[in-house]
């Protein structure tokens, strides 16, 4: 009964509440910025590779502008890009992607907001320590009762959601994985991944930057080169597999069923919902690790992050969904017609795809490795945001808590499987949204002031 009551309340708040908060959110500062994600793109993939390093600042209290980025791209690429792609082109069809894009051009405005209110609004304790995220600009925009309820509520829903049981739910998918290519028992895994975060969890900020400015390139340049290879392997399909995308994204009865309506509604709704929890703009959750960037100005920052879910869904999220529509739904593929047959679920559509061209074994290991990677990055990035808002509430002496509570859960999630708990951490996911969009349209004023101020073109 109680698990119905979870998955009714997800129903709405998926469906309709979050949905229509963050593609407004989008719109607004897409609008009320000039369109700063095109007109600032060119700065930020600047700001970002321009001086890449694999060896930022080694800081206690702060990190480099692209280790924040790597620590929010850590927690943005998770299995909802493998995982997630696959489940809006089962159920909303190919054209679920163009849906998906558009809600990501969109999210781009939006998390430029975030990180630039993150390092507006940020503190620094006697000790130097950074203080940032949705809660200080939460308190910034509402003060009084209603700003400490408003920030307190979502400080409880991102540890709970994130912190821990969305890291149980990563360490679920990473050890049935690696279970089904390699045959390791998942209690083994759940063994490794404690060892492997609890050290990472112990080293603080300058441990986990390290961590994550060489784990991101790496994990990213695997997949794409992967991903790359059975797309020439497939590059006959490749136009049709672009016609599929934009005819249905506009005709999705064509090839999911139904009435056009019903079918039109199914397919936005999967592109919106799949891809605005996969790039996490408006969530709240990547804010933590843009606040924690040493730049000069906030737009500095906002810039960087709108990368991040450029990376996150035109890149990984979108080779992701050609390699599946160009293996499985071009002429002769197993879903042609349409309909899956039987055995095809989206936990395993990606691996058919890659296996239809690298072989199943090879197929098989190769997103197990993939999978490892996006899964594991995203335990440590929330892990991290967790921690934040776990000190904002109860101060440092609950993190030892905090942190052992968060390795129990990484285990018990490769070894044990509840529908209860990830419809709760869906439900957390979901709530953390509203009051982070609440203050997202509060402060609208600072977020524009610091786009005309400091906008690169504003500069000539």
């Amino acid at each position: 009964m109680l698990l119905n009551m979870v998955q009714t309340i997800n129903s709405y708040l998926s469906d309709y509440i979050c949905v229509v908060l963050l593609i407004a959110v989008g719109l607004w500062y897409s609008i009320k910025t000039r369109f700063v994600q095109i007109r600032c793109f060119k700065e930020g993939m600047r700001n970002t590779f321009g001086k890449l390093s694999l060896h930022g600042a080694k800081n206690e209290h702060s990190m480099s502008s692209f280790q924040a980025l790597a620590t929010a791209i850590a927690a943005q690429v998770g299995t909802g890009n493998i995982v997630g792609s696959a489940g809006a082109i089962l159920t909303g069809g190919p054209g679920a992607i163009f849906w998906m894009w558009i809600i990501a051009f969109f999210g781009m405005a939006t998390i430029y907001s975030e990180a630039t209110l993150a390092i507006l609004t940020r503190k620094r304790d006697e000790k130097g320590t950074i203080h940032g995220g949705p809660v200080y600009y939460i308190t910034t925009a509402f003060t009084g009762a209603f700003g400490k309820f408003l920030a307190g509520f979502f400080a409880v829903a991102i540890i709970i959601a994130l912190g821990f049981f969305g890291c149980m739910v990563q360490s679920n998918s990473i050890g049935s994985t690696i279970n089904t290519a390699f045959g390791v028992p998942t209690w083994i895994t759940g063994i490794a991944l404690v060892i492997f975060s609890g050290f990472i969890f112990l080293g603080g900020i300058k441990r986990l930057a390290s961590v994550t400015e060489k784990m991101v390139p790496v994990m990213a340049g695997i997949f794409i080169v992967g991903a790359v290879i059975v797309l020439i392997m497939r590059i006959q399909y490749i136009p049709a597999t672009f016609a599929m995308i934009f005819r249905y994204a506009f005709e999705p009865q064509a090839i999911i069923g139904g009435g056009f309506g019903m079918a039109l509604k199914t397919a936005i709704s999967q592109g919106a919902k799949r891809g605005l929890f996969s790039n996490e703009a408006g969530m709240g959750s990547t804010p933590h690790a843009h606040a924690l960037a040493d730049v000069k100005t906030p737009h500095e920052q906002g810039v960087v992050a709108m990368i991040g879910v450029f990376i996150d869904t035109f890149v990984v999220l979108t080779l992701n969904a050609l390699v599946i529509i160009s293996t499985l739904y071009t002429p002769g593929g197993p879903l042609e017609s349409g309909t899956a047959p039987e055995g095809f679920i989206q936990a395993n559509m990606a691996q058919i795809a890659f296996g239809s061209v690298m072989g199943t074994e090879l197929g098989a290991a190769f997103v197990a490795v993939c999978l490892f990677f996006f899964a594991y990055s995203t335990i440590i990035g929330w892990n991290l945001f967790g921690k934040i808002n776990m000190k904002y509430l109860f101060g440092e002496k609950s993190l030892k808590i905090y942190s052992a509570a968060a390795l129990v859960f990484i285990f018990l999630g490769t070894v044990a499987s509840n529908d209860l708990v990830w419809a709760l951490s869906d439900m957390f996911n979901q709530l953390m949204v509203i009051p982070n969009a609440i203050a997202l349209f509060a402060l609208t004023g600072k977020v524009v002031e610091s786009a005309n101020k400091y906008s690169y073109k504003d500069k000539k």
